[in-house]
């Protein structure tokens, strides 16, 4: 047996069991590491739903390596390889790239819903790259491309099991060898979604489609989709389909944020004791700040997480103005958030470029300069594995007690962009930043309004989430005051480094 298996808590192995169970109909024996034929039956679908800190993503990553073991191949949707008639797949999904990249940051191949809905397809000559890299073909000869670079498309692959970034470091863009996307028409064995209470119905449906087997990872403590009358798509499964992981495994290491984001669950908590709870926090460890600013050095990369759009529009703006940002242009560093794409159906194969290579609703991304076309940005989308993207975009910032945005850029089609400095509670759900500021004066509002959502008081729900995106230090900001900046922006912090390459002289015969 795995030995991480064994390692398992109580609550986690009772879970792992249950999905054992789920999988064995499908022919898929994760305990004993077999493979058989599908006995056929409905589709199953499983929620494992816990609170930040209980063990989800640990069982996640128990999970693959167990359906690894028993033979199942991971999809990554970035190239598939060859189809075998006995070929049974696994895919890990989450709804954003930043979502995808935490769980690819500890060795778990995640990648996005999108990119297992839509496959690319592949320049045949580049396709024998792939293969290549893959361990599925020899090596090829490509005209055009040196051996060097070849071996730099190697050496990244083998760090990264990325095909679009490893021939994006031997010199290649995206439209060299993916021809365009192609909607899936075969569907795969397993899916294990985490970040579900993200997921929409459409979604949902989506997905079960493709997977007859679906694992669902989720926070009931979350906040709903928008659109989802403050309900999860796993909150409608039935009772046995559901699981809970009810230990906190990350208290015992003695963490304050969590312990601040579990001490919400109390129903007599009220925002003023939550608040000393925070400050007496503060004064032990350094893991949280009782700030009484806003530190615009972290807004760069780490965006103010606020409840009210006029908090949010207030503070883009004070932002760019310590940054001395001219009126109408972006200053390269600046950050950015997707706001979806602005194309015309008969536009299709662009959208689906596009929202492959990482521009969904909700990305985060920094503005790297003007692109060569008029209308056109060079881009860094955090999280996603080839980063680098040129797009046509539509940049909107939206100005205080103004109707009328200011637009820098104003391409008549392409990818919309929020200013990413500041970004509302709901907008950050699946992801995760080292330091997080939460702006207190809001959540003080929500609480003064008394709304709840799904039976629980709404400043609680956005704190649980604010909260919970920090993964080393939470900044509770109690006044709207503004730092300075210690250092003008820059993009040094994103350069994606080409992978080093040794070459030794052969010795004469």
């Amino acid at each position: 047996m795995n030995t991480e298996i064994t390692q398992l808590s109580e609550d986690q192995a009772e879970a792992f069991d249950r999905v054992a169970e789920v999988l064995r109909p499908a022919g898929i024996d994760i305990e004993n590491g077999l493979l058989q034929p599908p006995q056929g039956g409905a589709n199953k679908t499983l929620a494992i739903t816990g609170k930040a800190g209980s063990g989800k993503t640990l069982l996640l990553a128990a999970l693959y390596r167990a359906m690894e073991e028993a033979g199942l191949d991971v999809v990554s949707a970035d190239y598939e390889g060859k189809k075998r008639k006995d070929r049974r797949t696994l895919a890990i999904l989450a709804p954003t790239n930043k979502a995808a990249s935490v769980l690819r940051m500890r060795g778990v191949p995640a990648t996005t819903i999108h990119r297992i809905l839509y496959s690319p397809v592949y320049d045949p000559e580049y396709e024998r790259i792939a293969e290549w890299l893959t361990g599925q073909g020899e090596k090829p000869e490509i005209e055009g491309l040196t051996e060097v670079a070849l071996e730099r498309a190697y050496a990244f692959y083998q760090a990264n099991k990325s095909i679009p970034a490893a021939l994006a470091a031997a010199g290649l863009r995206g439209s060299d060898f993916i021809t365009g996307w192609k909607r899936r028409d075969e569907p795969l064995d397993v899916g294990m979604i985490d970040e579900a209470s993200m997921l929409d119905d459409k979604q949902f449906e989506d997905l079960k489609e493709i997977f007859p087997s679906l694992i669902l990872f989720g926070d009931p403590a979350q906040l709903a989709p928008v659109n989802q009358s403050g309900t999860m798509v796993f909150e409608k499964l039935p009772a046995p389909a559901v699981l809970n992981l009810s230990r906190i495994h990350r208290q015992d290491a003695n963490n304050p944020i969590l312990d601040l984001a579990h001490a919400l669950a109390d129903p007599e908590l009220g925002f003023e004791a939550f608040e000393r709870m925070i400050e007496e926090a503060a004064a032990r460890d350094e893991r949280v700040v009782w700030s009484p600013r806003v530190e615009v050095d972290l807004m760069a990369r780490s965006p103010v997480l606020v409840w009210r759009n006029a908090t949010r529009i207030r503070l883009i703006n004070a932002f760019r103005r310590v940054y001395d940002a001219p009126v109408d242009a972006l200053l390269e560093g600046e950050p950015l958030i997707c706001d979806g794409l602005e194309l015309p159906l008969k536009h299709r194969k662009k959208r689906l470029d596009l929202e492959a290579r990482g521009l969904i609703k909700g990305a985060q991304v920094i503005y790297l300069g003007p692109g060569r076309k008029p209308g056109f940005s060079r881009l860094h989308v955090v999280g996603a594995e080839d980063p680098q993207v040129s797009a046509a975009s539509i940049v909107k910032i939206e100005m205080p007690d103004e109707e009328e945005p200011f637009i820098p850029f104003a391409a008549r089609m392409g990818a919309a962009f929020l200013h990413g400095a500041a970004v509302t509670i709901h907008k950050a759900q699946g992801s995760q930043w080292r330091d997080v500021q939460v702006f207190a004066p809001d959540l003080y509002a929500a609480a003064r309004m008394g709304r709840s959502e799904a039976g629980q008081p709404l400043w609680k729900r956005l704190a649980y989430v604010a909260i919970t995106r920090a993964e080393e230090r939470l900044l509770w900001v109690v006044r709207n005051r503004l730092s300075m900046p210690s250092a003008p922006l820059t993009t040094a912090d994103l350069v994606v480094p080409a992978p080093k390459l040794e070459l030794e002289a052969e010795e004469e015969l």
